[in-house]
């Protein structure tokens, strides 16, 4: 059978592999994309937008514990855990039918199967009905990645759970151990936590939420320990026994090894790159530790394959894996993007409080020789938060103190995953402090907080 030929193969549908795949089809080129699983991949039906709908009745949930404060009244409150998945459910359905409506609109193949590429330009995709054989001069590898899993935590669905595991609950936890405190981590102890499980969250580095800012990290474990988590920082989880009904969990702090017991463990330690079977050894593609190398173009190296995404490497983000798929969709057609600029490409943690940020934190910054100038505005000085019933968090900012370029913006409070885009949009037009001192923020939001924290750093506060 003859091999059916495009102009490009994208392997995976997720975030990053459906976007390239519109985008290159908008260009006109001839597009199939292979999807084992699902339309939109582990983001769309087992990650972002499913852990959203989620957390949004948690959120819900404990707005109406606090009915008094807003002068209303909730009684007999309570939730129903299997209508809580079944709405995040049907939200990620919905989303992953409008993807194949993107698809049939914009005139791209999709193949559901298992793609193998046998040589260069050619692949091969296992489907229900026998085998295809396609061909292109450009091939992108959007595999994406899954939860890593460490000897002696493997997750078995009844006490030990991944994500997916906790997307799908078989219970409601009593006693929840959450061994990482990524975003994955976090998102799921504050999930759990509001609806009532006593939640311990331990961390093998010396702070929650690692990768943020050292002041935001902190802020954000106050809030989680007023919630009632117990956070173990600097602690390891060396073994699980499991028994009939719980856990007991060996965790090792300052080296001393106490024993807890749990009904419930949700293990968040991270990911790996899904680059098996995939026929890359053979190709020369280089692989470090289960992630593709790539250019910052997502070349691989290989002459006409890219990789895009969490197979790509970090930052592991849905948004990240969308704007590579754009950028090597328009250098497969001929045109010439701009490379993706790690350092400007926002990171978002949904719990309560949310977190936010972009560019270097305060440490990164003074360890790569900056001088810098750091500003600070807490929402208990904004109208808005206060008028929300949200008074607890903070924005700081961290400028260049030679040339007022902003470094790095990072924020812990209600809804900054919304806010954290003007700094980004900021970063992108190499703005400095005195554009943002000059624009006009509106009154009364809490985006007037982004335009404090920019004058303090600068001496020049108005409300703190």
């Amino acid at each position: 059978m003859a091999a059916k030929t495009f102009d490009m193969i994208v392997i995976g549908a997720g975030p990053g592999g459906y976007v390239a795949a519109i985008r290159a089809a908008q260009l006109g080129l001839r597009v199939a994309c292979v999807e084992r699983e699902h339309l939109g991949g582990i983001c769309l039906n087992w990650g972002c937008i499913p852990t959203k709908a989620m957390l949004r009745s948690a959120e819900v949930f404990h707005l109406m514990h606090r009915a008094k404060e807003f002068g209303l009244t909730a009684e007999g409150i309570g939730y129903d855990l299997n209508a809580v998945v079944q709405r995040s459910r049907a939200v990620a359905r919905q989303l992953s039918g409008g993807i194949g409506h993107l698809f049939r609109k914009n005139k791209v193949t999709s193949i559901m199967g298992e793609a193998t590429i046998t040589g260069r330009g050619r692949v091969a995709v296992r489907t229900d009905k026998g085998t295809e054989e396609l061909e292109a001069k450009a091939i992108v590898l959007a595999t994406g990645a899954r939860a890593r899993e460490l000897p002696g935590l493997e997750a078995d669905g009844d006490l030990v759970w991944t994500y997916r595991h906790a997307l799908l609950p078989p219970r409601m936890p009593k006693d929840l151990l959450v061994i990482g405190s990524g975003a994955i981590g976090i998102e799921f102890a504050s999930f759990y936590n509001t609806l009532g499980a006593r939640t311990t969250v331990v961390e093998v580095m010396d702070r929650i939420l690692p990768v943020e800012d050292a002041e935001i990290s902190a802020f954000a474990k106050k809030q989680f320990v007023r919630q009632g988590m117990t956070i173990l920082e600097k602690a390891t989880v060396r073994k699980l026994d499991r028994g009939r009904g719980k856990v007991t969990a060996h965790i090792e702090t300052g080296g001393r090894t106490e024993t807890r017991d749990f009904d419930t463990v949700i293990s968040a330690v991270g990911i790996v790159g899904n680059v098996e079977n995939l026929g890359l050894e053979a190709l020369g593609v280089t692989i470090d530790r289960t992630h593709v190398v790539t250019d910052e173009y997502c070349r691989t190296g290989v002459e006409g394959l890219y990789a895009i995404g969490d197979i790509a490497g970090p930052p592991w983000l849905a948004h990240k894996a969308s704007h590579e798929g754009v950028m090597v969709a328009e250098l497969v057609a001929g045109l010439h993007p701009h490379p993706i600029r790690p350092n400007s490409i926002a990171g978002c943690t949904y719990c309560q409080p949310q977190v936010a940020s972009v560019g270097l934190t305060e440490e990164k910054a003074k360890a790569a020789g900056r001088q810098v100038k750091v500003g600070r505005f807490p929402f208990i000085g904004n109208g808005k938060a206060i008028a929300l019933g949200e008074p607890e968090g903070l924005i700081k900012t961290v400028f260049d103190a030679a040339t007022g370029e902003l470094l790095g913006a990072h924020m812990v409070g209600a809804e900054v995953t919304e806010l954290i885009q003007g700094y980004v949009i900021g970063r992108t037009l190499e703005t400095t402090e005195a554009e943002l001192m000059e624009t006009v923020f509106p009154h009364p939001t809490l985006s007037e907080m982004m335009h404090e924290a920019v004058l303090d750093a600068y001496g020049r506060a108005l409300h703190f």
